[in-house]
């Protein structure tokens, strides 16, 4: 295989472009690591084709700014190697730099915790899969890591390693584990892709010296769910969602020339969960199965469809009373002077599996843009 030092340093160069990485050092991590060497056994491309290590254009396919799917059970996604513009996202609102303690819930490839130990700070990655386990130990090593990787289950963290100064989760939740909170020591945080009305954005989570619990968001995300006590089900969560609506009967026109991008989508899509519980994902009979926000009518079945041009359709029973709801909240969206994710704040109780319980976010509110962490 061709050296991949320029690929490498290329790609970085575009992240730093493109304003996905804006710290010297984490630049220079990603021109450092080799990202082939954690998908040694080839991938799932974007299209859910294998591209093989000795495939033509194999090298061009892993430097991309997309996820590389390495693992599949049952149809279903259970390891990657996650986008990197948003891998250099996350790693940035972490702050870390020499010395600091990283625990990372979800070791995946490897590559994201060596990304992190290449910037100076010492990490400590942790995966209930085996074989992943197996499989990035072995990426690790050949690339020099100092990345201590365990096995175990990631609702647990890993004492043995504490404190962190930092936990970062690499999987969707439906919230955070307590035990990442007992972990951490004083000052620290954990950042994790959390479920929120049908997708996972990233939020921030801290606990204060008298022991409340707080979210903030950071930035809108796409992870694979977690499973067991982390994709718990609990009273007033979003719907789960995923499944096609009807036909739509009342449609209201488009309103954004040119459509919200997909960051401007998702900062709307944050908003309308925050204001309403019925908000989820969901697909329609001629999205191609592309699918978006929607307010779910769970009883009668239907709800309305919002797109990132502002289009709403409405179906089922209550179409119409369903799309004059989510068009007003995109109007109140607007009026809100079009908040981004990390414009908001929110208080968190323990839910969840009584055994296992997770610290869960509600009643989301607003934040002057002054009080934002940076």
């Amino acid at each position: 295989m061709a050296s991949s030092a320029q690929p490498r340093r290329r790609f970085a160069e575009r992240l730093w472009r493109e304003g996905a990485i804006t710290r010297p050092e984490v630049a220079e991590a990603f021109a450092t690591v080799p990202r082939e060497a954690f998908v040694t056994e080839g991938f799932h491309g974007r299209d859910g084709t294998w591209v093989a290590p000795d495939a033509e254009g194999f090298l061009d396919a892993v430097y991309t700014n997309d996820v590389l799917v390495t693992k599949v059970e049952d149809g279903r996604a259970t390891s990657s190697s996650s986008q990197p513009s948003l891998m250099a996202t996350m790693i940035e609102a972490l702050g870390i730099g020499p010395g600091t303690r990283v625990l990372e819930v979800g070791a995946g490839t490897g590559y994201n915790a060596a990304l992190m130990s290449a910037t100076g700070a010492r990490v400590t990655t942790v995966d209930v899969q085996p074989d992943v386990v197996e499989r990035a130990g072995a990426a690790l090593a050949s690339v020099h890591s100092t990345v201590d990787l365990q096995l175990g289950d990631g609702y647990a963290g890993w004492a043995a390693g504490a404190p962190y100064d930092r936990v970062i989760v690499t999987v969707g939740v439906a919230g955070a584990s307590p035990l990442w909170l007992d972990q951490l020591a004083p000052g620290g945080f954990v950042l994790a892709p959390t479920r929120h009305a049908g997708h996972h954005p990233v939020l921030r989570v801290t606990r204060a010296a008298g022991g409340t619990v707080h979210a903030a968001g950071v930035c809108a995300a796409g992870f694979m769910s977690a499973a067991g006590p982390l994709s718990a089900v609990y009273p007033g969560a979003h719907p789960l969602g995923g499944d096609p609506l009807p036909a739509a009967t009342v449609s209201h026109p488009a309103r954004f020339d040119p459509p919200l991008d997909v960051f401007g989508y998702h900062d709307l899509w944050f908003a309308l969960g925050a204001w309403d519980s019925r908000t989820t994902y969901a697909h329609t009979p001629d999205s191609a199965g592309n699918g978006g926000c929607a307010l779910l009518d769970e009883l009668t079945g239907g709800g309305a469809a919002i797109w990132p041009d502002g289009a709403v359709d409405g179906s089922g029973p209550n179409a119409r009373a369903y799309a004059e709801r989510a068009s007003a909240l995109v109007d109140r969206w607007l009026a809100s002077g079009r908040p981004a994710v990390p414009a908001w704040r929110a208080p968190m109780t323990l839910d969840g599996d009584p055994a296992s319980p997770i610290w869960v976010a509600r009643d989301w509110r607003l934040v002057p843009g002054d009080l934002q962490e940076p």
